[in-house]
Formats: structure tokens, C-alpha cells, sequence
């Protein structure tokens, strides 16, 4: 038996699947991502993993095989998310048909180098609605034609080590037996395990936490602080304090919402640190989360480096799209199993 088992990150964004194998004991011998600055932060905290290609509808299976030094069905296990923001329910028509977008073709290529490596597992991770569309379904039914037996589920990752209230699809394949995932802990971590004792956003010596919030009015200052502490939100304000346009909707009740100690946080999104997109207030001091906070309820480690001249917007959009490493590694760990190691 090897010392370790093999996997293929593809699509690998900033390295939270990455990140997440290698914490199950897995040897990552090389990743795929087209974002240069996704590649850039991937390179910085995962430097012995190369890229074996950019764009993967243009990397041929012959080619990645030969720059992985493989041949087929000697790859432990093939891991990656195809892009989601195509399938997203926000996308699709309210759920009720995939809107044309040509992301979501990416999930051919993912089929196309799964079924000529034949690695011996196989793990999708992706958004929940992805489930019913036809081009998921039919790479269920190309992996069984080939030999694999597959099984997924719709899974929160609150109930595998995340402090964040988020559902997920989560593939499995195999052809070597059963497939595997993980079983659900009924242990929360919270937002106050996870932040309440970082040094103070500002003079901390972390570029990532102490990343300046853009400047806002006096106005927006005096809504932030008199949100109710720990958990409060917008709908506590007087009449005179709330902003016109929420006054005209009735959803998005998150908005200008705080996170609660002891509780999960909201799902962490691309706009993680800007009040208006979702409940990401600090549960006590009057500010939105840092990047360094988003990052770590996505369950990155604390020392993950993030490249603070490529902005707040692209280094939160990274973070929000990034796969909750906890999360893969508690699969993967399922999947080592099944695997003999």
C-alpha cells in the first residue's frame, strides 16, 4: 500500500479543497484554475502543488496525465467544483430551469477528465440545485456506465466542523467498491470559537484582518451602532433611522443584521464584508467581519495568506467562493477510508 493517496484538484479557485485533502492525508499532486489571482494565492499557501493547467476546456486528459506523470486509473482520487454561479438558484429561473450560461458546460470537462484518468474516486462538490439539472444527472449515469458506483447528498456544512450555515451538494463516486461520505456531528462550532479572540481589527499586525473598511457616511456609522448587539438586526431601528429602500421591500431581512456569538454564522458570500449584502456585522463592534473573519468561518487556517493588493472585492469574492476546508477534509477523510488507507 502507498504512503499516501493521490488527488487532482480541478478548478481549484484559492485552495480550500486543496487545503481541505491535504488535511485528510492526502498528497495533492497538482490543481487547475484559470483566475490569475485565484493561481496567485493558490501558489503562496500550497507551493508544492503545480499547476497542471489553466484552462480546463482546453487540457486534454493525455496532457494532464502526462504532466502528472500518470497513467490511467492510478489517480487515488479526482476532486473539484466546476463553477456554480451558472447553476445557482438566483440563476435558473427560480429554480424551475437552468438559465443559458456558459459555465455550465464546465461540468463536461469535469467528465470528460474523470472518465479518461479513471481515477479510482471521484468528488464534486457544488450548489444544492445543481442536483436537478440534466447535464448533473447525466454525468451520474456516464460515471456508472463506467464501472463507478455513485452516491450524493445535500448536506449542510454546520455539521462537519464549519461555523456557517451552508448547503451544499457533495458527490461521491468509486469504482474500486462503495463510495463514502462523511457522517453529520451534531457538535456546532460557533462565531464566537472562531473570532471572538482575535486581536483587535486595525493594529493587529494581520494585513488580512486589519484591511481598512471603505469609508461610509456618518449616516450608515450611526444605523451599524445602533443595531442590537449579538444577533440584532435593521428591523430594530426607529422609522427615522432605516434606509428608504428598505422600507420598500419586505425580503433580504439579513441586511444590516449582526451575527450571533453563539450561534453559526449566515452563509459566507462574495460580499462577506459589506454590511448590505447579508447579515455580516460583527456581533459586537460596529463593523462588518474582516476578510481575515470571513475566512476563517469558511474554516481556512489562520495563517492562510491572502495578497492584499488584489483588493477587498476580489480577496472576499476567493473567500466566498472557496470550498470550506473542514468540510472536504471530513469527506475526504470518509473516502481515505474506503480506500484502504
Amino acid at each position: 500500500m502507498a504512503l499516501y493517496l493521490t488527488a487532482l484538484d480541478l478548478f481549484s479557485g484559492c485552495g480550500g479543497l486543496t487545503q481541505g485533502l491535504k488535511d485528510a492525508g492526502y498528497k495533492v499532486l497538482g490543481a487547475v484554475e484559470i483566475d490569475g489571482k485565484a493561481r496567485h494565492t493558490y501558489s503562496i499557501n500550497h507551493q508544492d502543488v503545480p499547476f497542471v493547467g489553466s484552462d480546463i476546456s482546453k487540457l486534454s486528459a493525455g496532457e494532464l496525465m502526462d504532466n502528472l506523470g500518470i497513467k490511467p486509473g492510478e489517480l487515488d482520487l479526482l476532486a473539484g467544483c466546476p463553477p456554480c454561479q451558472g447553476f445557482s438558484t438566483l440563476r435558473s429561473r427560480n429554480g424551475r430551469a437552468p438559465v443559458a450560461d456558459k459555465r455550465n458546460n464546465l461540468i463536461d470537462d469535469f467528465a470528460r477528465l474523470a472518465l479518461s484518468t479513471l481515477p479510482k474516486m471521484v468528488m464534486m462538490e457544488n450548489v444544492p440545485s445543481l442536483a436537478k439539472f440534466e447535464k448533473f444527472l447525466q454525468f451520474v449515469k456516464e460515471l456508472e456506465d463506467h464501472g463507478y458506483i455513485v452516491d450524493y447528498k445535500i448536506l449542510d456544512v454546520s455539521n462537519f466542523g464549519v461555523a456557517q450555515r451552508r448547503k451544499r451538494l457533495i458527490l461521491s463516486a468509486s469504482r474500486i467498491g462503495l463510495p463514502a461520505l462523511a457522517t453529520e456531528s451534531d457538535k456546532r462550532i460557533t462565531v464566537r470559537e472562531v473570532i471572538e479572540n482575535l486581536p483587535k481589527a486595525g493594529d493587529s499586525g494581520d494585513s488580512v484582518h486589519d484591511y481598512s473598511s471603505p469609508r461610509r457616511s456618518e449616516r450608515i456609522h450611526a444605523l451599524i451602532a445602533a443595531i442590537p448587539k449579538d444577533g440584532g438586526s435593521r428591523h430594530s431601528l426607529p422609522p427615522e433611522m432605516r434606509l428608504k429602500c428598505h422600507s420598500n421591500t419586505t425580503g433580504y431581512n439579513d441586511v444590516y443584521g449582526r451575527m450571533r456569538w453563539d450561534d453559526i454564522s449566515p452563509t459566507i458570500t462574495s460580499g462577506c464584508i459589506n454590511p448590505s449584502k447579508g447579515r455580516f456585522l460583527h456581533p459586537e463592534e460596529n463593523r462588518p467581519i474582516t476578510l481575515r473573519e470571513a475566512a476563517l468561518l469558511q474554516g481556512f487556517p489562520h495563517d492562510y495568506k491572502f495578497d492584499i493588493s488584489h483588493g477587498k472585492e476580489s480577496i472576499g469574492l476567493m473567500i466566498g467562493n472557496a470550498l470550506p476546508p473542514p468540510f472536504i477534509a471530513a469527506h475526504g477523510k470518509a473516502m481515505a477510508k474506503a480506500l484502504g488507507q
